[in-house]
């Protein structure tokens, strides 16, 4: 059996063992987003999860609760912004007035300076908890850009300066993309091969149409129809991989990525 890396779930001498050998802390980020009929509405903040457990069980450290949570509801979302938005609104059975901003108690500006403060609470409670290294596991992909913008903020406070955490975030499948001519996709075979892995019972192909046929809040060259759980497990596997030599190079040398915009750099480890 796993051994069982998720903060939440362990006693406080398994966390300080935990932690001692390894002070790393990865922080998964998704949302609550329609992908398709055949995957769970929890898709990128499970992928993100599992890929967060995954990286602490082979390379140390620690797994935080995943957040779903208090992202844009009006910017980078497929209720709100697809092309068939009102396609996935008929789906679920409610008015696509629901997700215009006008439903909305924040504007767009405000959800996302709000998130980005959270982030940077998030950060400062992974450092207040001993943790020296931090990771935003972004599985919403466009939140790895929110991410990014509170890691080097937060990098660049006097605290984390002083040797405080050093954070840094990253997203499957720009850790992959040399490797898989298609990485990435939005509730297609990449994706869905993913969730087929990482949680099979709440995936159902049979909800599909046939191969070829249009689908609703869908996008990728690999079809989810030809999505596998071995596939899944190989490519998250694959971006678990490098996402913990980056993790490691950083422990390690984390002086060269203290300097302004250097917390983002990647790939250092390979020289």
């Amino acid at each position: 059996m796993p051994e069982e890396v998720r903060y939440q779930m362990l006693r406080p001498a398994q966390i300080v063992a935990r932690r001692k050998a390894c002070p790393v802390v990865y922080i998964p980020l998704g949302t609550l987003e329609w992908h398709g009929v055949h995957n769970p509405l929890g898709a990128d903040t499970l992928q993100a999860e599992g890929l967060a457990i995954l990286c602490a069980q082979q390379g140390g450290g620690l797994a935080f609760p995943p957040l779903y949570y208090g992202e844009s509801r009006v910017e980078s979302l497929m209720e709100a912004n697809a092309a068939d938005r009102d396609k996935i609104a008929a789906q679920m059975k409610l008015p696509a007035a629901n997700f215009t901003p006008a439903r909305q108690p924040f504007s767009a500006a405000e959800q996302a300076l709000n998130y980005h403060k959270l982030l940077l609470h998030i950060l400062a409670e992974a450092q207040s908890l001993g943790f020296e290294i931090g990771v935003l596991v972004a599985g919403h992909y466009p939140l790895v850009d929110h991410a990014r913008a509170a890691v080097v903020e937060f990098n660049r406070t006097e605290l984390s300066k002083k040797g405080g955490l050093l954070a840094w975030t990253f997203v499957d499948y720009h850790l992959v993309r040399d490797r898989y001519k298609h990485a990435g996709d939005h509730a297609a075979g990449w994706e869905t091969s993913h969730l087929m892995a990482l949680h099979p019972q709440a995936v159902d192909l049979s909800r599909l149409p046939r191969k070829g046929k249009k689908l609703i809040g869908v996008g990728g060259a690999m079809a989810p129809q030809d999505a596998t759980a071995a596939f899944g497990r190989e490519t998250l596997a694959a971006a678990a991989t490098v996402a913990i030599r980056e993790v490691q190079h950083r422990l390690a040398h984390r002086g060269i990525y203290r300097g302004c915009g250097d917390s983002l750099r990647e790939g250092l480890w390979k020289e």
